[in-house]
């Protein structure tokens, strides 16, 4: 029991309230809202260790593996916190428009919709993660693409053309230009 005494020595005691008395729909909130922040976590440490700038992870494939699973728990995690905060958003809208309900009703707060965005970005940082990871596994060399190789042999032929142009008023192009002109 908790007990509170006012200062003429009046007592009220009541029962210690008990978690397992809840709701089975706060119960179920708060269960996915721990795992979203316990995912989050772990979801942290593998964006850690899956990171190129760490030298803890392994190769590079590794690394990549693990920055992949990374962004699947950071997605778990805002899953798991996106249900949370609809599951409840659901009992109070559902509560507030029954006209048979005469308890005390609630409306959304600031707290659902800080919920709902946070499930969001976690969400969108995961599939990114993901994304980003797996583009640069497949990436061709920068110096193998045709188009930039096509591109280097343009710019060669048209600076070979100016290395040879001589006009007698303005003298030597190549010395007016050098090595650094932009064509």
């Amino acid at each position: 029991k908790t007990c509170v005494t006012d200062s003429t020595s009046v007592s009220n005691c009541k029962n210690f309230p008990s978690m397992l008395t809840l709701n089975s729909y706060i119960q179920a909130c708060r269960g996915l809202m721990i795992a979203a922040v316990s995912l989050g976590f772990f979801g942290s440490i593998f964006a850690l260790f899956g990171m190129k700038c760490t030298k803890v992870g392994g190769s590079d494939k590794a690394k990549a593996k693990i920055a992949c699973l990374a962004g699947i728990v950071f997605i778990l995690s805002g899953l798991c916190s996106m249900t949370g905060c609809s599951l409840y958003a659901n009992k109070i809208t559902t509560e507030f428009f029954d006209p048979l309900f005469v308890e005390q009703k609630y409306e959304l707060g600031a707290a659902l919709f800080i919920g709902w965005a946070g499930a969001s970005l976690c969400i969108i940082g995961g599939v990114i993660f993901c994304f980003s990871i797996s583009d640069n596994n497949n990436k061709t060399p920068r110096y193998g693409n045709r188009k930039y190789s096509a591109l280097l042999k343009t710019k060669y032929a048209v600076h070979k053309i100016l290395r040879t142009l001589k006009t007698p008023e303005l003298g030597s192009v190549r010395t007016r230009f050098d090595k650094n002109a932009y064509v």
